[in-house]
């Protein structure tokens, strides 16, 4: 191999270092509720101030970041995409009619999510008649080991794969260190379970009850989920509404198997 060869495989994989730096500060000013200072994000990335700056500015000249004084938050250049994702792409296009009949059958606030990586993210979500008392933004990102929406899709999982689960949930702090595979065991659904069930775990004073999206590859990314307020519905209440929510979630795999989705 060349000197030549050499110094352009270092440049593209300098490169690419750089790219996959600035992906991780973009993705974790999306996990920020509020305008974050730069001291902020360089830790939760990782990154020391210098370098975690360079990147803000760069994402910042596209329109992907904005700076209000001293704090960096998302910026509008996000919205152009975002706009085309649910106009155009099968997931959201195929779920709108699905959980607007669902929430009208059953009253209740109906969600799809899919898995991005080590979280998940609200796709859709029409809200039923009994009102959650918040507001959950599409696009969020949320904890996987946390939530039924979340924790269905951990719930066929081996033990390597629920491992670096962990490892990721406690390194993105929605996991305390020393967060456990029997902790997050006793969490999932029990043996023979096809749905999973939550009350008071990600938002207090809301349950929830969620069931898989059938996938036609290896593992489900998707899950359709049921919420309501605590003081309106047992779960006892949810659980009667699973039927509903597997012929929802099937319908779904239907629409989105014909598709090149």
């Amino acid at each position: 191999m060349t000197v030549e060869s050499n110094s352009t495989e270092a440049r593209a994989g300098s490169a690419m270092r750089s790219l996959s730096r600035a992906i991780q500060v973009f993705e974790q000013l999306q996990r920020y509720e509020h305008p974050q200072r730069l001291n902020q994000i360089a830790k939760d990335c990782g990154m020391s101030s210098p370098t975690t700056l360079r990147i803000l500015r760069v994402l910042q000249d596209s329109g992907l970041v904005s700076q209000t004084d001293k704090n960096y938050r998302i910026g509008p250049a996000v919205l152009p995409a975002a706009r085309v994702f649910l106009e155009a792409d099968p997931l959201p296009r195929s779920a709108r009619p699905i959980l607007q009949q669902l929430a009208q059958n059953t009253g209740l606030t109906a969600s799809l999510y899919t898995r991005l990586g080590f979280e998940r993210v609200l796709v859709e979500r029409v809200v039923g008649a009994a009102s959650l008392g918040y507001e959950l933004p599409q696009g969020r990102r949320l904890p996987l080991t946390v939530g039924a929406a979340g924790k269905i899709l951990l719930a066929a999982l081996d033990e390597e794969q629920l491992a670096e689960v962990i490892s990721a949930a406690v390194e993105l702090r929605y996991e305390p260190v020393g967060f456990t595979l029997e902790e997050l065991r006793r969490r999932l659904p029990a043996a023979g379970e096809d749905y999973a069930y939550s009350e008071d775990e990600r938002a207090t004073g809301v349950v929830s009850v969620a069931v898989a999206v059938p996938s036609r590859n290896d593992g489900v990314t998707e899950s359709i989920a049921l919420t309501a307020p605590v003081h309106s519905s047992s779960r006892d209440d949810l659980v009667a509404r699973v039927p509903e929510l597997r012929h929802a979630a099937r319908r779904l795999a239907d629409l989105l198997a014909s598709t090149v989705y």
